[in-house]
């Protein structure tokens, strides 16, 4: 049975979207409040199968996970950013000086 709503739910979705392109003529705004309401509708119907019941269990415990997390404070970004700048520009120089050199020394062998 669950095959049969996410085939229903499929169908739907595209029947959506070519409604949406078979009412070509008619204002934007109702082919998409169209397609929104059959998408719902679509959604409606896949999240009653067991598929849709993980997925909507994996949402919410991914949204548990992520309130869970520590944010740093404006201080520690900005130093972060300040440290991580700081070492990119002396890699960068490193990087320039090797490559002068190694440019100079194929210079005077060719």
């Amino acid at each position: 049975m669950d095959k049969v709503k996410l085939g229903l739910a499929i169908l739907l979705v595209v029947g959506g979207i070519v409604g949406f392109y078979w009412f070509g003529d008619q204002a934007l705004l109702y082919r998409v409040l169209g397609m929104l309401v059959i998408f719902g509708i679509a959604v409606a119907i896949a999240v009653t199968t067991q598929l849709g019941q993980s997925v909507v269990s994996f949402g919410r415990s991914a949204t548990m996970e992520m309130r869970k997390t520590v944010w740093p404070t404006r201080k520690e970004t900005t130093q972060t950013t300040i440290i991580v700048v700081v070492f990119v520009s002396i890699l960068g120089l490193a990087i320039w000086i090797i490559d002068s050199v190694l440019r100079m020394i194929v210079t005077k062998l060719i």
